[in-house]
């Protein structure tokens, strides 16, 4: 079956499903498998300038969006050259990756026919779900079912490990500027490393801190939506002295075990137990996450 992902977290559940040779087209965010923008046309860019640093992302962001402009572009002759059997996508948050509106847009422009599967998890259960659903679309349901129990399995000895003990509570940074709080299944993952999500949305949209939500907590996770470890250990040592003094303070990849809703979350919970519960959990592979102030 020719796959066109057109989401960054789609790419990941396919490559883990044995469908990368499959992929017709993938998005310039798309970094699991390895080497897959090397491999397959990339057919979805972003409006954004490069190299901003938080505050200007966010800026660029809102200014967009007061415009009634997308942030991001469809190669629309390279999606028509794909020709692709099933489009994945997304309609939970325009910020984060192309919006399904815009899909069916292209499609209706080109004539297109591929069926459209919309990826759209809000809980960490969901996530799994989703791995299911694309499975069976691509036909790939036993394959599909194998990792999910795989999966399932890994969150349960997570849970085993941490069982009894003291469980911190951990406020989650998804923005640093404004600081944003975490919503959707960023909270879950929390909850299954054995902590306690406070000022936190689970299921629900992320929002902008108040100067009452950065308290009450035993440890900081920073998590900036889309960047990788050294951006995150960056942006934590920014924000110090606005948290909570004597606080542990620790950076996570969010790009890859945070934000995409894909199997990958399951490395990011077990991470998130190693600093929670260190000596019960094992230690993740380096370049995952970092204590920036212990």
């Amino acid at each position: 079956m020719r796959i066109a992902s057109l989401l960054p977290a789609g790419t990941e559940i396919a490559g883990r499903l044995g469908l990368a040779g499959d992929l017709v087209g993938v998005t310039f965010e798309c970094d699991d498998p390895p080497g897959i923008r090397q491999r397959v046309p990339v057919l979805v860019g972003t409006a954004l300038p490069p190299g901003g640093d938080p505050a200007a992302i966010d800026a660029a962001v809102r200014e967009r969006a007061a415009a009634g402009l997308g942030l991001y572009e469809v190669d629309r002759a390279a999606l028509a050259a794909a020709d692709p059997e099933l489009i994945l996508t997304q309609d939970l948050c325009a910020v984060c990756a192309l919006p399904g509106s815009t899909v069916a847009q292209v499609q209706a422009e080109l004539g297109t026919r591929a069926r459209v599967l919309s990826l759209d998890p809000r809980r960490l259960g969901d996530v799994l779900t989703a791995v299911t659903d694309v499975g069976a679309a691509a036909g790939a349901a036993d394959r599909a079912a194998a990792l999910v129990d795989g999966l399932r399995a890994r969150l349960a000895a997570v849970a085993a490990a941490v069982a009894g003990r003291p469980a911190p509570r951990v406020l989650v940074l998804e923005w640093t500027d404004p600081p944003f709080l975490p919503g959707h299944w960023v909270p879950d993952l929390v909850t299954a490393a054995g902590g306690v999500p406070v000022a936190a949305a689970p299921g629900g949209r992320s929002t902008v801190a108040g100067p009452d939500d950065l308290v009450g907590c035993d440890a900081v996770l920073v998590a900036p939506c889309g960047f990788g470890l050294a951006d995150a250990v960056a942006q934590a040592g920014a924000v110090l002295d606005r948290l909570p003094p004597g606080v542990a303070v620790h950076a996570i990849d969010s790009a890859s075990y945070v934000v995409r809703a894909g199997p990958r979350l399951v490395d990011g919970v077990e991470a998130i137990a190693s600093l929670l519960h260190p000596g019960a959990v094992p230690a993740p592979p380096p370049g995952r996450v970092a204590t920036v102030r212990g």
